[in-house]
């Protein structure tokens, strides 16, 4: 088997081939993007059927996120409470609407 030099160490060329095929790899990979989730697509389309020619920055959007994000905790909060009196196990969409109404 024909033998390589590399930095005064001699490799088999079998061996030689492996080696830089793995860096390679390792070089050509793409690290996956954590995916965050929020409301931003779908705030942005309501705000394109009120307001068509509007647009809306991403510290607006971040707020607007944050705002829906909040409202949906406190009334799933609140629906959640008026389940545990009434002695429900399940929410239904009178424990929403009237956590909607208290808040």
């Amino acid at each position: 088997m024909p033998e390589v030099s590399v930095k005064g160490t001699t490799i088999s060329k079998k061996g030689f081939k492996k080696a830089v095929t793995k860096t390679q790899k390792k070089e050509g990979r793409k690290r996956k993007r954590c995916r965050k989730e929020s409301y931003s697509i779908y705030i942005y389309k309501v705000l394109k059927q009120v307001h068509p020619d509007t647009g809306i920055s991403s510290k607006a959007m971040s707020i607007m996120n944050s705002f829906v994000t909040d409202i949906f905790e406190r009334i799933a909060g609140e629906a959640s409470r008026l389940a545990h009196y009434n002695k429900r196990s399940t929410i239904t969409s009178r424990e929403i609407q009237t956590a909607v109404r208290l808040l």
